[in-house]
């Protein structure tokens, strides 16, 4: 058993629909087996487990692990490819990338990198777009269990228009992808998510292939992306003139539910929103890599006005990097930008985006996203170092809501002092 004391910060009820930022400045959470047990004012927590180790986080903030809804593992590398829409930085710079990860010492070498910058940004959990090779995606998983996150992956799958070696065939789909969901789904912290790149990627046979998956090792989830940039639409509608928008290529063959999330969904429709809605599919909202691709700005009070679940994502390698942080400030700006059909957000909507909202879209709600008696410990300390702009203007936050926001206009990864799932110290 082992006490945390600290400035706690969390959501568990929801900011959009009414909850507040729940802040304890001297708080003690009492951890057990990686669950929290009790949590109170340190002062009640220690008298009443006076004899328990007490690991002392003041001088910072502790909130819980980030979650990032949407994230490119073999792209950790393609960081930086700026001033290119989706489609040509995906031919230039991504997509040369991960052929190279057809090699599995040159994957294996990748895989610890992503996980290490996972760690290191304070995410816990995430879902992640996994390799087209299935010695990569084992590779994923494998680094990820060693290390101890909370992972949801998949191979990556498609059969036009990519490069050849990055294609595969609706058989190969299903039979690489069944192999890899019955190790790795459900072992440990790992999960398993049938992926096809996008419907412009994937015919229908391999659609189906992905469904039949879906069905065939229960419980997997599954993640796409939707709606990122115009051209793109333009030629999904070309490619499924049956379909009469783009999420209905991915619903015609049953990929639509609520264990689907799907990343950026910028130019949708209103019919495309109510779907989601109806059934319970959650959006993963990508700012920095809608930015850097000139994708648009996300429309996230449509999305919500429609009850769709959004939560966070990075986009590595579109996006600028792996903080969560940088993606709520991004966050906010965008609806900044589009004035009166934007959503004016407060810093507790971005620590929700960040941590709970991503929770809830991976259905992990109740085990991880908050930190309350009968959760598990994934944490993240938020400590900038010494003499930085950002502690010099933590120290003079003067209530919870300013150093959070303080924290996501300042924050980097470098202010990552410590990180914790299940109670097992991961970094710092």
């Amino acid at each position: 058993m082992t006490v945390f004391r600290g400035t706690v910060l969390d959501t568990p009820d929801d900011p959009f629909t009414g909850g507040e930022l729940r802040s304890e400045q001297d708080a003690g959470l009492l951890v057990v087996d990686g669950v929290i047990r009790a949590r109170g004012p340190y002062v009640e927590i220690r008298r009443d487990h006076p004899q328990e180790e007490v690991v002392d986080l003041r001088g910072g903030l502790v909130v819980p692990g980030f979650v990032d809804a949407h994230v490119h593992y073999p792209q950790v590398r393609a960081i930086g490819g700026l001033g290119l829409p989706l489609l040509d930085w995906l031919d230039r710079c991504a997509l040369p990338e991960e052929a190279r990860l057809a090699d599995p010492a040159y994957a294996a070498t990748v895989a610890d990198e992503f996980v290490r910058s996972l760690v290191q940004a304070g995410t816990t959990t995430a879902l992640v777009f996994g390799s087209h090779f299935a010695s990569a995606v084992d590779a994923l998983f494998a680094e990820a269990t060693r290390v101890g996150l909370r992972v949801t992956s998949g191979l990556v799958v498609s059969d036009r228009i990519l490069r050849p070696e990055l294609l595969s065939t609706p058989q190969r789909t299903y039979d690489e992808g069944r192999v890899l969901a019955e190790r790795w789904h459900g072992t440990g912290r790992t999960r398993y998510a049938v992926t096809p790149r996008f419907s412009l990627s994937s015919s229908d046979d391999l659609l189906d292939a992905c469904a039949a998956l879906g069905k065939d090792v229960p419980g997997t989830w599954f993640t796409s992306h939707l709606n990122e940039n115009l051209a793109e639409i333009t030629e999904v509608a070309r490619l499924f003139s049956r379909s009469v928008d783009y999420l209905d290529t991915y619903d015609r063959h049953g990929l639509v539910s609520g264990r689907s999330v799907f990343a950026h969904n910028i130019h949708v429709r209103d019919r495309e929103l109510s779907l989601l809605a109806a059934q319970g599919a959650g959006v993963a909202h990508c700012p920095t890599s809608n930015a850097a691709l000139g994708s648009g700005l996300f429309p996230m009070r449509r999305h919500l006005e429609h009850g769709v679940p959004v939560a966070l994502g990075s986009d590595v390698g579109a996006g600028t990097g792996f903080s969560l942080l940088k993606e709520g400030l991004q966050a906010y700006f965008h609806q900044q930008l589009l004035g009166p059909a934007g959503l004016p957000l407060r810093p507790a909507h971005l620590l929700h985006l960040a941590t709970r909202a991503g929770a809830l879209a991976l259905g992990l709600g109740d085990q991880v996203g908050d930190l309350s008696v009968g959760m598990a410990f994934d944490a993240v300390w938020l400590r900038p170092p010494s003499g930085t702009t950002a502690d010099l203007v933590l120290r003079h936050a003067t209530s919870a809501e300013e150093a959070l926001a303080k924290v996501f206009a300042l924050g980097t990864t470098a202010d990552t002092a410590g990180v914790w799932v299940a109670g097992e110290r991961l970094h710092g």
